[in-house]
């Protein structure tokens, strides 16, 4: 059925770097979750106010509230669609992860509002009216089938445009199902032991999951917002490129800048033999950032760090140092390594690649290094610069 729609509503849908492709695909699942929504609503509200069932209601305002944020997937897919101008050099589809969080608001005052709802009928519980139950047994039933597939509908094509707003309805809709599960099994139990008390209870547990839901897609946006670290596979990706060219001696300083799906840019720094022709060099570099950009979809640029090769002193220290870093944190790599010789003294120049996770502060790590330098020969002294990563 996914396959199906894809082939009608989207033209050329394997192309989903295309931007206009992208908004063709976000267009078709934003107006399926719409209507399908809407029609779940009407359906459950209405039966659970001939019903008297608060769990029904609730369970029926939440698809009301999932055809909002379909209409809010709808609006940013759009957005995210308009080419990059003067003031969004970078584009709009950043857009997607603002929706993203209105999304979970959105979730999370439907939450709040079902919760009190809820409470208040667990304390002043009124009986069901018996002859709707078998029409709401019906209605929950197809609402937890057509849940389940737009669950799946919204997973599926997030995964294929890498939509943060898609991965979050899918985890939404596929919340839905519980919670309406919850509610069907709520009306069952009336229907077949008459245990009416248990309608606030089950009302209360899908106020829960629509909270633990909206929490969830909350704390996920706001990752992709405030800036994430590079998947492990665009890291190998970009260093696979570079290891391949024999003039790159050493990569670090790599930063990933995610501007949505699809805008991707990055930086890094790669070490070469400074004695070698600045041309030849260069030239290299271009191939390598072009690579980049065609085999990943990264937008790249490299700065060049010029070392010294085949100083014997140089080479020697550089190993010694290296050393001693490792000692402290085997995760520690020392590169930038060079030396400035002096009559009184000589400065060794380097930066340290330091995870996040080191316990070491910045000034300690220096300071321990130079340390077990100066513990080895008090001729050399130490600049640092410490990069977290």
């Amino acid at each position: 059925m996914v396959g199906l729609l894809t082939r009608l509503f989207v033209r050329d849908y394997q192309n989903v770097n295309d931007p206009a492709v992208r908004l063709r695909y976000g267009m078709m699942v934003s107006i399926v979750s719409i209507l399908c929504n809407l029609i779940l609503s009407v359906g459950k509200f209405v039966f659970g106010l001939l019903l008297g069932s608060i769990a029904l209601t609730a369970d029926g305002v939440n698809n009301l509230s999932d055809a909002g944020s379909a209409l809010v997937s709808l609006v940013s897919f759009r957005i995210a669609a308009k080419p990059a101008d003067r003031d969004h050099p970078f584009g709009h589809a950043r857009i997607e992860y603002v929706a993203s969080m209105i999304v979970s608001f959105l979730v999370l005052l439907v939450g709040v509002e079902l919760l009190t709802s809820s409470v208040d009928k667990i304390f002043h519980p009124v009986p069901p009216d018996d002859r709707y139950v078998v029409a709401s047994v019906v209605v929950l039933s197809l609402s937890i089938l057509i849940k389940l597939w737009m669950g799946l509908l919204n997973r599926k094509v997030g995964k294929t445009i890498d939509s943060a707003v898609m991965r979050a309805a899918a985890t939404d809709s596929l919340t839905d199902c519980i919670s309406t599960a919850a509610v069907l099994l709520s009306t069952i139990l009336y229907a077949t032991l008459g245990w009416d008390f248990l309608d606030g209870y089950f009302g209360l547990f899908v106020a829960v999951l629509i909270l633990v839901a909206g929490c969830r897609i909350l704390n996920e946006t706001k990752n992709s917002i405030l800036g994430e670290g590079p998947v492990s596979e665009t890291v190998d990706g970009i260093r696979r490129i570079v290891a391949e060219y024999p003039e790159a001696l050493g990569i670090h300083d790599l930063i990933v800048h995610n501007y949505g799906p699809g805008h991707t840019i990055a930086s890094l720094h790669v070490e070469v033999d400074g004695a070698k022709d600045a041309f030849e060099t260069h030239d290299s570099i271009d191939n390598i950032e072009r690579r980049i950009n065609n085999e990943l979809g990264i937008l790249c640029t490299i700065h060049t760090d010029p070392i010294v090769v085949g100083d014997p002193e140089v080479d020697r220290l550089h190993v010694t140092v290296a050393g001693i870093a490792k000692a402290i944190d085997e995760r520690l790599q020392v590169h930038d390594f060079r030396l400035v010789r002096g009559q009184t003294h000589s400065n060794l120049i380097f930066d340290i690649a330091a995870p996040f996770e080191c316990a070491l502060s910045d000034d300690d790590l220096k300071k321990t290094v130079t340390e077990s330098i100066q513990a080895i020969d008090a001729h050399y002294c130490t600049v640092i610069t410490v990069d977290r990563e």
